[in-house]
């Protein structure tokens, strides 16, 4: 009778955790345009370079169910085919559970010229994911918890076929990007096939569809002093407020910042939530983000951030750590005049 009524405590735990599944993030990045490829499958090849970086997030250290991101990736550009190709793979682990994520990730882009100076890039995205939430390891159920001694050691869990086991997912992304000069606007949506992510047999948790919006302006403030080499040319600076939207599922954010860049210093700082639209009768609050990092001519690019907690979780939860590096190779036709003069005007670091 008792281990009767424990089993359907299991399944009934195992009902709770497929329909929560729905409501499930994708991991995010708060350096976002360090991250390009994850940010948008149009930014594929846009430095018309062979470009490598990777970012690392250490989301609420402070807490035991803390949320770590890792991911890499190679794009290049092929100027006889106006064409963009790379490749991205991460690896994000969440929670107490130790839901763990991998994905794989194949992207292309086609750069069209608009105008004198204006652009049009159109990407698109194929990712093999695979999700292992660790059931038997991780998670504690109640058919190992001893009726005559619930607080003593735990039984070993009998594993149920068709339960728990890993999930492989194939998602389709797009996104698109228009720019000139100084001024920038992305869009992109990702999963636009929603596959199904459950870990329950025959159930059903499709994987929402995430849309971004991200725009931003690019603001001179005039010439520094004279670089340190042999171009004769001044250091730039310049100022770039940004904006982006996100969107999944019931979950909504807007990022609201600006860039400082002092040649070869960067500096940001944002705020990330949307406190007038609650979720779940949550206030929807996270984070402030300062952020300071460097852009050296030689194509080295590094960044560090740090999040600021103002949701409810507050400063206690650690806030998150992220890192990005990114080297861009110089160009193996340095005489060759360019098809594009125009430098997309996005933060790079």
């Amino acid at each position: 009778m008792i281990r009767s009524y424990l089993y359907r405590l299991f399944f009934t735990f195992l009902s709770i955790f497929a329909a929560n599944s729905a409501l499930a993030q994708d991991p995010q990045y708060s350096q976002y345009y360090a991250a390009p490829l994850y940010l948008n499958p149009a930014f594929t090849g846009a430095e018309q370079a062979t470009r490598i970086g990777a970012n690392y997030r250490n989301q609420w250290p402070g807490l035991s169910a803390q949320f770590t991101t890792f991911s890499a990736y190679v794009d290049t550009y092929l100027e006889d085919y106006n064409s963009g190709v790379g490749f991205l793979v991460m690896n994000d682990v969440e929670g107490a559970a130790q839901l763990r994520s991998t994905t794989l990730s194949a992207l292309y882009s086609y750069e069209l010229r608009l105008g004198e100076r204006s652009f049009f890039r159109p990407g698109f995205q194929a990712s093999y994911i695979r999700r292992d939430i660790g059931f038997y390891e991780n998670l504690l159920f109640a058919n190992q918890i001893d009726p005559t001694d619930p607080f003593g050691p735990t039984l070993g869990g009998n594993e149920i076929p068709g339960y728990g086991e890993p999930v492989n997912l194939l998602s389709l992304s797009l996104g698109g990007l228009f720019f000139t000069e100084n001024f920038w606007f992305g869009a992109s949506a990702q999963h636009v096939n929603q596959p199904n992510q459950s870990f329950i047999e025959n159930g059903v948790s499709n994987l929402p569809m995430k849309f971004s919006i991200h725009t931003g302006y690019k603001i001179s403030l005039g010439s520094g002093g004279y670089r340190n080499d042999f171009t004769h040319m001044f250091k730039e600076r310049y100022f770039v407020p940004t904006v982006n939207f996100k969107k999944q599922g019931p979950f909504e954010q807007l990022d609201v910042g600006a860039y400082l860049f002092m040649e070869p210093i960067i500096f940001g700082l944002w705020y990330r939530g949307l406190p007038y639209k609650p979720v779940e009768q949550q206030s929807n609050r996270d984070a402030i983000v300062m952020m300071v990092g460097f852009n050296l001519l030689s194509g080295l690019n590094m960044g560090y951030s740090f999040d600021y907690t103002v949701s409810n979780l507050g400063i206690q939860s650690g806030g998150a750590h992220e890192v990005s590096l990114s080297y861009v190779f110089p160009s193996r036709n340095q005489g060759k005049p360019r098809r594009r003069d125009t430098v997309l005007p996005c933060p790079k670091f």
